[in-house]
């Protein structure tokens, strides 16, 4: 009973975590937005008189979005065309579970790992849920009766097979590096040192995987300058014929994918919840000097360590958002196809050579 409600626990603290951060990427996104553009941005929702810099805004924005008139066209395949973006948004939301955000945290002789489902297939569930979520962009697209709506639903698809093999080949060198699939075994080892000294990342031993993981898992997001579905520069976008809380959930979705890049950079390569030198009872420094701690407190800078770097990548795409120019469509394929599976497949080949002779 009580292993039930602990597992509860940390499947709604997961998702409010992963729910509540991608409602303030929306109001990160128009504050960086108006930095970069020599604006404010939004800071006109108050709550008793106070401002506090907009941070009351994506709570007004998603009051507005869940009582603005829900629209279905008369014309539409209305199950589907209402199915679409809940399938979009459940498959995002579920990745978030796989997620380690700490190490295990002792309570009262209790030990409670801080990740809601450690499964052996780990990259694999995660890159198979974020594959489902293509189905929205295309039911939408079909359901919704509309030649444009299909033509950026027909995107989606071909951007999908544009990525997902160089995605999917990126992984393959970091999991030849730390042989496994599983999220927690693969944060265990990134928390050696190399020399002695230096902390064991996916980045240090991957670096060129994890600059196509970078690019092509921002296409996943389907975010400028990988936009080909929604196409808000030509008005083609999947989502054409969608109004109110179903628009929401789309735009929503792709918040999510922001965040759950940055949680996959962050686990894969940047070392997880590890701070270089903390050990499980403290700080063990590398020239012979230590700090020991509490338990509480390292968990508490892991925690606190894993969110910095989810922050700084979710920083770093909405930059890339607001600062390049879209691809066009055929550009989208032959950098896809031509340029990051090639580099993909250099860097398993690269990575393999160099196994063998150091083995």
């Amino acid at each position: 009973m009580i292993d039930t409600l602990i597992l509860l626990a940390k499947i709604v603290a997961a998702l409010v975590w992963f729910l509540v951060l991608t409602l303030y990427l929306t109001w990160l996104e128009r504050k960086e937005s108006a930095v970069m553009q020599d604006r404010i941005g939004a800071n006109r929702a108050d709550f008793f008189g106070y401002r506090v810099i907009g941070l009351f805004q994506p709570f007004a924005d998603a009051i507005k979005m869940m009582f603005k008139e829900d629209f279905t066209p008369s014309f539409s395949r209305r199950f589907l065309h209402n199915a679409a973006p809940f399938m979009a948004f459940f498959f995002t939301a579920v990745t978030i579970q796989a997620i380690p955000f700490g190490d295990v945290l002792r309570i009262g002789g209790k030990e409670i790992k801080l990740q809601v489902l450690d499964i052996d297939v780990g990259i694999l569930f995660i890159l198979a849920m974020l594959s489902f979520t293509v189905y929205g962009v295309l039911l939408s697209g079909w359901a919704s009766n509309n030649r444009w709506t299909l033509l950026g639903g027909l995107r989606g698809a071909a951007q999908l097979v544009s990525y997902e093999v160089a995605l999917g080949l990126s992984l393959i060198g970091l999991v030849m590096v730390f042989p496994s699939l599983r999220f927690s075994a693969i944060v265990d080892f990134q928390g050696d040192l190399l020399f002695g000294w230096l902390p064991k990342w996916g980045i240090l031993l991957q670096p060129l995987g994890a600059l196509i993981f970078l690019i092509a898992s921002m296409a996943e997001s389907e975010r400028v300058p990988f936009d080909l579905p929604e196409g808000e520069s030509e008005i083609v976008g999947f989502y054409t014929e969608y109004g109110g809380l179903k628009w929401g959930m789309y735009m929503f979705t792709d918040f999510m994918k922001v965040l759950i890049i940055a949680c996959l950079l962050t686990t894969l390569f940047f070392g997880g919840y590890h701070v270089p030198w903390l050990a499980a009872d403290g700080f063990h420094f590398p020239w012979g000097g230590q700090l020991l701690l509490p338990h509480g407190i390292v968990i508490l800078l892991q925690v606190l360590a894993f969110n910095v770097k989810v922050i700084f990548f979710c920083w770093l795409q909405i930059l890339v958002r607001w600062t390049y120019p879209r691809f066009r469509y055929d550009q989208l394929m032959d950098f896809g196809w031509k340029f990051l599976i090639p580099l993909s497949l250099l860097n398993i080949v690269v990575t393999a050579i160099i196994m063998s002779v150091l083995k």
